[in-house]
């Protein structure tokens, strides 16, 4: 499905009833748009798995419907020093339960919805075609951005002016700038490339599903995720969701509040995909000016395949810097969800190791 979790379908969805089904973390990891990179990151797939069930757990408790139902452990999760009795086959538990009896589970159990192909012809996509196939019961082909925190290279400020958020500056400051309020924004699901999107063209692409609708739910999700990461001592700069649509109600779906799906600050660092993200500008800024220019003449080709246009590759990465983003990961949640998941340093220690890379 992604580029960094797998998708398993027991069960298909129709246009009647859900499916069932997991996401398989790997440790896996992409950055612009990219794919799956040429090196793997120890544990980060668990590292996704128990950050994204542990919110998706807080979102059922607050009532906030999900597609979640619970993490997925067998024999083979079961760690090697411990001796309690290991079930025969897969089973669902909550998260909490999985942990306690050991695991460390790297697979998320789903309810599925049906997910049709979108067409591209003739340089666009084809939004009619995806949705007369879907019926009522389909995955909304947006993305739902929010923003609490504008930081120094978010695309907003090439997009918009202060101005256009209630703010009272006349151009953006230098350094970042906290929100009173979170800005929500819409983005492409299954395009190429993301692109944002005008409330109208959002509202065109959700199909049968009200826009504002999808809005409330991500301002429900961003309150209960800056909660929790306001009292594990993170800032919850920004993030987005998925939903899907079924008898008449949305669900939160795909993976909510993870370091690759949101960007968190600890002790004033970056502790998320982005910081991978900018040590790759830093040290292999030929591929990644590459990147932005296989995606601007896509654009201008009409083309939806950019990768086919990039000149470079990405190189892989020294040892060193993936011990430091495994123990990045592993520390940051072993903080989010209050207990000691994983071996690995402290989260204070993690990002020293981070800053000198």
């Amino acid at each position: 499905m992604t580029s960094v979790k797998n998708f398993r379908v027991d069960d298909p969805a129709t246009a009647d009833e859900l499916g069932r089904g997991a996401f398989v973390f790997t440790d896996d990891y992409s950055v612009f748009d990219w794919g799956k990179m040429p090196d793997r990151i120890p544990d980060k797939g668990a590292s996704l798995c128990i950050m994204g069930a542990f919110n998706f757990e807080l979102l059922e408790e607050e009532g906030v419907p999900t597609h979640y139902r619970g993490v997925v452990v067998d024999s083979g999760e079961q760690r090697s020093a411990d001796n309690r009795q290991q079930p025969d086959e897969a089973e669902e538990r909550p998260l909490e339960a999985a942990l306690d009896a050991g695991y460390t589970p790297t697979e998320m159990a789903i309810d599925l919805t049906q997910v049709p192909e979108l067409p591209f012809a003739d340089g666009s996509y084809d939004y009619d075609a995806y949705h007369d196939a879907a019926d009522e019961n389909y995955l909304v082909p947006l993305e739902i951005v929010f923003r609490n925190r504008v930081g120094t290279g978010s695309s907003l400020r090439s997009r918009t002016d202060p101005a256009d958020h209630g703010l009272d500056y006349d151009e953006w400051p230098d350094e970042a700038v906290d929100l009173p309020d979170p800005i929500i924004e819409f983005s492409t699901k299954y395009e190429e490339q993301d692109r944002y999107l005008s409330r109208a063209e959002a509202d065109d692409i959700a199909g049968s599903v009200s826009i504002d609708d999808l809005e409330a739910v991500a301002r429900d999700v961003n309150r209960i995720v800056t909660e929790q990461a306001d009292q594990a001592g993170f800032v919850h700069q920004d993030g987005k969701i998925e939903c899907l649509t079924y008898d008449g109600e949305i669900r939160v779906a795909d993976v909510v509040g993870t370091f690759d799906e949101n960007r968190f600050s600890y002790e004033g660092t970056q502790v998320s995909k982005e910081v991978i993200r900018q040590y790759h500008k830093r040290t292999q800024p030929d591929w990644v000016d590459a990147v932005s220019e296989a995606k601007a003449r896509a654009s201008e080709e009409d083309v939806a395949d950019w990768k086919s246009l990039c000149e470079e590759s990405p190189a892989q990465l020294d040892e060193e810097v993936i011990t430091a983003a495994r123990d990045l990961y592993c520390a940051g949640t072993n903080a989010y969800v209050g207990r000691d998941v994983f071996e690995a340093p402290s989260l204070s220690d993690a990002i020293e190791h981070i800053h000198s890379l």
